[in-house]
């Protein structure tokens, strides 16, 4: 309970006057669960591919997709894989348990272990037999070989009598050929040994140009070496008849992957993070048909690099398989879709804003590595707001040049799409561009009623939208948003306008509210809103008690008090967090009612505000009184009603 003095309203009185396109690939990835990559190799009959983790020491074993489907562990160190003719073994070179062991690929068993001696690391299958390179620092580097055509499977060590290697080195062969390089050596060394006797006889040795070799891989036809070194900037390619260059295939900084296609077909990769991470050479060619450039997959956005060694085609060449590996640590299998077909990029350019109903043109260009052939066709698309999944228009033919262009008119207002795409062929991936034009839409009516109007606390005040001239949509939405933090922006009503183009609903209004209506727009019409704000005055009462009496005089009902109690105004208002209700309080003298100094009471949550006029009520005998209870916007704590004043309340003292 509050007081206040009649006394100071007295004393005021009388001291005071008064916000291109890419192709379309359907390459994909998936996260590994190894912490390093020895190699990598494809088995196309059982559809799975093989991931050696020499730091677990196990073979991760995936599906087609790059799906973990299994993983052979124990195999401490594991490195080179390599997979049998017939697709039913792999090998793996297990280093620290000086032994290769085979795999069954349909089930993963184990179906043979050889002890071959310390440090095996590489592995290469011709003419039947296994070769391997092994050895180490202190004891040195040679090649040996396991007979599978041997029902003993026979080990044979030290086949090199004048092994040059001071370490194990790498090996690959093919078609009788057999060719050997030492990892992590400058100049970079090679040798060539002739295998087609069973017997291991080098025919050539040489250091090649640059250093720090990461792989070497043997062309199907047994006639070339490709080396993949940290220099020179490119895949090196030596005869192996007598290892004389024999050219390259460009790629760029640090090459550390080189994997050849039963095609001849080579994928070559480097460890560099500013550029293409991955180049294809169709067979004889020695410019790249595609390239790959991982994303990233960082946090900090660090690009993911390739994993030395990592390359692995499908045996029919519909795939490449690559191993990633990224700042975090984080391994993935990258299964990369048609990889010897060129990347076929298309640009589409659209005029940036046409005219509904009008003719437009649309230009672009189509691109690829690989030269399209003549009357190469183009399919086109326009998704609008009548056709969302699209409607097929003439198909376009590119020029020779590949530049293209056609016209439509829109019937359709708002974003249009246009998609250009090229199926793809023999030679060229499948590959998309899209461009979007705003074209126009005319302008509807939409109105909502009772902007400005004051109703009283609690009133059932009915709200109209009216829609004007639309193309299909006839739908409008009413939005109420109550004033206040508390009460969210709600959607009331929605639907279908009548035949005049009218939508209502009914409201309680209870406190200040702006409504608005909405239109989505539709093909031909833009979308609209409208919006209205009404007031809601707050409900205030107030009572008087503690009088003797209550008399109808003076042309007001008074209440009348013995100077000995003291007055009880008691206000009654809606709630709302924060509020004050306004008191003021009068005195009448000479025909007239002076204020005294207004001064704002809280409002509890129950709604009631209680004020007790004390004093010497000896000096108020015969003066005349009246109170008065009122929210003001904004002074009264808040801003979420209209200012709403309560009647004015009449009293008298008597002696």
């Amino acid at each position: 309970m509050r007081t206040l003095t009649a006394a100071t309203t007295l004393a005021v009185l009388f001291s005071s006057a008064a916000l291109t396109a890419t192709p379309a690939f359907a390459d994909t990835s998936r996260i590994l669960p190894v912490k390093s990559t020895g190699d990598v190799v494809a088995d196309g009959t059982h559809k799975k591919v093989f991931v050696s983790d020499p730091d677990n020491g196990k073979i991760v074993v995936t599906d087609w997709t790059g799906t973990v489907v299994q993983q052979l562990t124990s195999l401490p160190g594991v490195t080179d894989l390599e997979l049998s003719a017939d697709s039913n073994t792999v090998y793996a070179a297990v280093p620290k348990s000086g032994a290769i062991v085979a795999f069954d690929t349909a089930t993963g068993a184990e179906t043979a272990r050889w002890s071959v001696g310390p440090n095996p690391v590489s592995l290469t299958l011709t003419d039947d037999k296994l070769w391997f390179g092994y050895g180490t620092a202190e004891s040195g580097g040679n090649i040996g070989s396991i007979d599978l055509a041997d029902p003993e499977h026979k080990v044979s060590l030290a086949l090199d009598a004048q092994s040059p290697w001071f370490s194990a080195p790498m090996v690959d062969g093919a078609q009788g050929v057999l060719v050997a390089g030492m990892a992590v050596q400058s100049p970079a060394e090679l040798a060539v040994y002739d295998t087609s006797s069973g017997t291991l006889t080098r025919t050539a040795h040489t250091d090649v140009e640059g250093g720090n070799m990461r792989e070497l891989a043997v062309t199907p036809d047994g006639k070339d070496v490709v080396v993949a070194s940290g220099s020179p900037y490119y895949q090196a390619v030596y005869r192996t008849s007598d290892l004389t260059a024999d050219g390259q295939y460009p790629t760029n900084a640090y090459p550390n992957a080189v994997d050849i296609a039963p095609d001849g077909s080579v994928a070559a990769g480097i460890d560099g993070a500013y550029e293409p991470d991955v180049y294809v050479f169709e067979p004889g060619s020695h410019t790249s048909v595609r390239e790959y450039d991982f994303p990233s997959t960082t946090t900090g956005g660090n690009a993911d690099l390739l994993a030395d060694g990592s390359l692995a085609w499908a045996p029919d060449g519909s795939r490449l398989f690559a191993v990633s590996h990224n700042y975090d640590g984080v391994h993935r299998l990258r299964v990369l879709d048609a990889p010897t077909k060129a990347a076929t990029t298309v640009k589409v350019d659209a005029p940036t804003s046409a005219t509904r109903a009008k003719k437009l043109t649309v230009k672009g260009k189509v691109t690829s590595r690989a030269a399209f052939p003549a009357g190469t066709k183009l399919t086109v698309t326009r998704t609008d707001l009548d056709s969302p999944k699209g409607k097929t228009l003439p198909s376009v033919t590119a020029k020779a040049d590949g530049t293209f262009s056609f016209t439509d008119t829109p019937p359709a207002g708002g974003k249009v799409k246009y998609t250009v795409a090229y199926a793809g062929d023999a030679d060229h991936a499948a590959g998309s561009g899209s461009d979007s034009v705003d074209v126009s839409r005319a302008r509807t009516t939409l109105t909502v009623n009772n902007d400005g109007k004051v109703y009283s606390y609690g009133k059932d005040v009915k709200f109209t939208a009216r829609l004007g001239k639309t193309y299909k949509n006839r739908t409008v939405e009413i939005w109420a948003d109550p004033f206040g933090g508390d009460k969210p922006n709600k959607r009331v009503k929605s639907g279908k306008v009548d035949s005049h183009g009218n939508l209502s609903v009914t409201l309680d209004l209870k406190r200040d509210t702006k409504v608005t209506a909405k239109f989505a727009g539709d093909s031909r019409y833009r979308s609209a809103s409208a919006t209205g704000t009404v007031g809601a005055k707050v409900s205030v009462s107030t009572s008087v008690s503690n009088h003797y009496k209550a008399k109808y005089t003076w042309n007001h009902t008074y209440y009348f008090f013995h100077k000995s109690k003291n007055p009880l105004i008691t206000t009654k208002m809606s709630y709302y967090k924060g509020r004050k209700q306004k008191f003021e309080f009068e005195v009448y003298y000479q025909g007239k009612w002076y204020p005294g100094e207004p001064d704002y009471f809280a409002v509890r949550a129950d709604g009631v505000s209680r004020v007790q006029i004390t004093g010497n009520h000896g000096q108020d005998v015969g003066w005349r009184f009246r109170v008065r209870s009122s929210y003001i916007n904004g002074s009264s704590g808040d801003t979420v009603n209209s200012t709403t004043h309560g009647a004015w309340k009449y009293f008298t003292f008597t002696g």
